[in-house]
């Protein structure tokens, strides 16, 4: 999809059920500035306090926004650095690793919840991280580096979830193709998609419940490395049923979806934020047409073969031309 536009396209469902505005929250990773430098970065495009909690991990607070963390991406620095302000001892060596971190893995800005549609307050942000230096996925042979999306659930029911995940499950091929996700990125565990047994099941089962819902979602994706990982979702809303199948310590619950298959491409100048946000918005239209989810799911499964299932290639090509001749792509 182009990545031509820095307008952030308002979702078919821009509000709760309460009337206020879904929030949205995106994390970024990449490399080319130290700590500091991406603080100083940041303040200058948003205004605001900055804070810096330790070697490892520095807070914006901007009061029309909210608190962007800043953080270099490496747990153990993290957990050195905080365990260092209270014993004050070992500085030289947690100021050593740091300087190695700057080198070695990226920094990640986790900026704060946002109403859909005051995005754009973001679009400052990204142009001057990247005349400060900022580099992104092609970077990068060892790390990863992406664009994390966090969009707010609409309503905490089944219904709304089982919609979305139809929708993410006949479009997850297509989805890496207009993300033209780097290579590095496909070959790393962290962005699996959803096993086509999965999506099966998902796409010719009747609405389930959100007990039914738990147990397939855990059965065929107990890990957080997915392309549209449930996992926080799931434990906002029934912790202890997650956490019996799946003990990670990392899993942080909150009431969104958390899509992961953007790269982040901060150095070239015709790239945004709203390029990826536009590629999820897909799944968010979808997700509010019905009879076209109904259609696109009954199509899918037809068009499995014995033994090789789906035809990969030929299901991206067909959802490519539906999407165009809706208006949606």
């Amino acid at each position: 999809m182009s990545n031509q536009t820095n307008s952030f396209n308002s979702p078919a469902i821009a509000v709760k059920d309460d009337g206020s505005p879904r929030l949205v929250g995106f994390e970024l990773e990449f490399s080319g500035l130290s700590l500091e430098q991406t603080g100083v970065a940041l303040r200058k495009s948003l205004g605001g306090k900055l804070e810096q909690l330790s070697v490892a991990e520095s807070v914006l607070h901007v009061d029309a926004l909210g608190d962007f963390t800043i953080e270099l991406d490496w747990n153990y620095l993290k957990r050195t650095a905080e365990e260092n302000e209270h014993s004050q001892q070992n500085g030289d060596w947690v100021n050593l690793l740091s300087q190695a971190a700057n080198l070695l893995v990226p920094v990640e800005i986790a900026c704060p919840p946002i109403p859909v549609g005051e995005l754009e307050a973001l679009t400052p942000m990204v142009d001057d991280l990247r005349k400060a230096g900022a580099v992104g996925t092609e970077e990068s042979l060892l790390a990863a580096y992406g664009v994390h999306i966090n969009p707010e659930i609409p309503r905490q029911d089944a219904e709304t979830l089982f919609t979305y995940l139809r929708a993410f499950a006949v479009l997850q091929w297509w989805l890496v193709d207009a993300h033209d996700v780097d290579v590095t990125r496909k070959m790393s565990p962290y962005i699996d998609l959803y096993p086509e047994a999965y999506l099966k099941k998902l796409l010719s089962a009747p609405q389930p419940t959100m007990e039914q819902l738990f147990a397939d979602y855990l059965e065929h994706n107990a890990s957080r490395n997915r392309a549209l990982d449930l996992l926080p979702l799931l434990a906002h809303i029934d912790r202890d049923a997650v956490l019996r199948v799946v003990d990670d310590p990392k899993i942080q619950a909150r009431p969104t979806f958390h899509y992961r298959l953007p790269n982040c491409h901060i150095e070239r100048a015709d790239w945004s934020l709203s390029a990826s946000w536009n590629t999820w918005w897909v799944v968010e239209q979808l997700a509010s047409r019905s009879d076209d989810l109904n259609e696109l799911s009954q199509d899918f499964l037809q068009a499995e073969r014995p033994v090789i299932g789906v035809n990969r290639k030929e299901w991206v090509e067909y959802i490519g031309r539906w999407l165009k001749d809706h208006a949606l792509a």
